[in-house]
């Protein structure tokens, strides 16, 4: 992350305790070095909650030795307890991580293992805006994206450092150090339990009654749905507008009184819905002023997953933020998965204008939607496109907001605007509009202009 930001937002984690990594049953033997990486930490697993965490700190390799002994570190392959999702993290938030990291997994139950998988280095263009309450927090950690490898139980990892040429005197390249305290996060975000029709049910609504869930069910969509519910329903354009006018009617212009452009509201699956333990994250919630923007991300987890397993996906994420990086809750606002299906991300309620940490800069006024996947090479599935024109339509028409517009947000301070510049961006902007990034990748950056144009025609522009 970059030097103007000292410290982040973050939760307390649990406690840290040694346990040793049991091997799965009948798994290889893994070579010598994997007994010595039984013996380093794991986070336990919270009480009655499903899902873990696997924190393993790096060594340094026998290779490159000549570029010094922090230029390339890792962990030789090895057994673990089961996981889906895979990160790397680092003691200090303002320390850039400049070189490629590496991983291969495992398998569980054939035992094969992929070949070398790239992870997202991810360097500091998420995170809390500087100077504000969240970002004065200190337990957060700098991370690459987390990268999502199905269920696993081996993992073998390589770190290395950018190199450049040596000076003029010197022989050999010369290699950037790394950043201290590096550690590869291994997330299990918990099985879905599979219901007698063959679907499945997230960890958070098993054996749970509505009546439980109201007690640990954020209410704040109180007003859209039940509590309790694993989802909003679908409203016609003539219902949105109805609900516009009985929910916001005293902050309404009278042009919105006279012609809401407001697109039908969508279906949205509640964090409920994908099964978010609410233990996990802080339960203060930071609102800002209004929506003037919405920011379009990738998670950069890779596209091997099923859609049937984007309720996992996201628990992962959610727990590689919260518990791996320190954040207090989930970074993005909506996430939106390949099959178009839209999910409640940080909570707060999804019609409310909730802080997010998702534009290292510009959270204030904004909100951050993610397409699940990696889009640099890979084109986005139009559905996901499609998900997303529409949740804008829908939560940019709430704050009287032209998706094919323009609008100024006020710089938060970033690598890309300085702190307090008023910045012109589009009302759908890409993350890397915000900060010097290569999210959302460069095939979802170019659906931009379309979901831009679907979104002002579902809200009747």
């Amino acid at each position: 992350m970059r030097g103007f930001l000292a410290s982040s937002i973050g939760v307390t984690c649990a406690a840290a305790l040694a346990l040793p990594l049991t091997p799965p049953a009948g798994a290889a033997a893994g070579p010598a070095s994997s007994t010595k990486a039984a013996r380093t930490v794991a986070r336990a697993a919270e009480p009655d909650v499903p899902g873990s965490t696997q924190s393993l700190p790096l060594v340094p390799l026998n290779g490159n030795r000549t570029l010094g002994p922090t230029a390339e570190q890792g962990l030789p392959r090895q057994d673990v307890r089961r996981f889906s999702l895979v990160g790397v993290v680092w003691d200090t938030p303002d320390t850039e991580l400049h070189g490629r990291v590496q991983v291969r997994t495992r398998e569980t139950g054939t035992g094969t293992w992929s070949g070398w998988q790239d992870v997202e280095t991810h360097n500091g263009e998420h995170a809390p805006d500087p100077d504000t309450a969240e970002a004065a927090e200190s337990r957060v950690h700098g991370a690459t994206a987390p990268l999502w490898v199905g269920d696993s139980d081996g993992v073998e990892v390589r770190v290395s450092a950018e190199t450049h040429p040596a000076e003029p005197d010197r022989a050999g390249d010369a290699a950037t150090a790394l950043p201290p305290g590096l550690r590869l996060e291994l997330v299990d975000p918990g099985q879905d339990a599979v219901r007698e029709d063959g679907g499945t049910l997230p960890p958070a609504t098993r054996n749970t009654t509505a009546r439980d869930a109201d007690t640990t069910t954020d209410d704040a969509n109180a007003d859209l749905a039940p509590l309790g519910a694993t989802e909003i329903p679908e409203l016609s354009r003539k219902e949105t507008e109805r609900e516009l006018h009985a929910l916001h009617a005293a902050e309404l212009t009278d042009e919105q009184r006279a012609k809401p452009y407001i697109g039908p509201r969508p279906r949205i699956v509640t964090r409920r819905g994908w099964g978010a333990n609410e233990r996990l994250r802080d339960k203060k919630v930071v609102y800002t002023k209004k929506v003037k923007a919405a920011f379009v991300h990738h998670t950069g987890t890779g596209n091997k997953y099923r859609c049937s397993q984007a309720s996992s996906v996201i628990r992962g994420i959610y727990r590689y933020h919260v518990k791996s990086m320190g954040w207090r809750d989930l970074g993005y606002n909506f996430l939106v998965d390949k099959c178009g299906k839209i999910y409640e991300g940080r909570a707060g309620g999804v019609a409310k204008a909730v802080l997010g940490a998702h534009t290292l800069g510009f959270n204030t006024n904004s909100m951050g939607i993610a397409a699940l996947g990696t889009f640099g090479s890979a084109k986005p599935p139009a559905a996901s496109v499609k998900a997303i024109a529409r949740l804008t339509a829908w939560k940019l028409g709430l704050y009287g907001a032209n998706p094919r517009g323009k609008t100024y947000l006020k710089s938060g301070g970033g690598n890309l605007y300085r702190k307090g510049k008023n910045v012109r961006l589009n009302v759908i902007s890409g993350h890397r509009d915000g900060f010097d990034t290569a999210c959302p990748g460069r095939q979802l950056y170019r659906k931009l202009g379309s979901a831009r144009s679907t979104a002002a025609r579902y809200q009747g522009r």
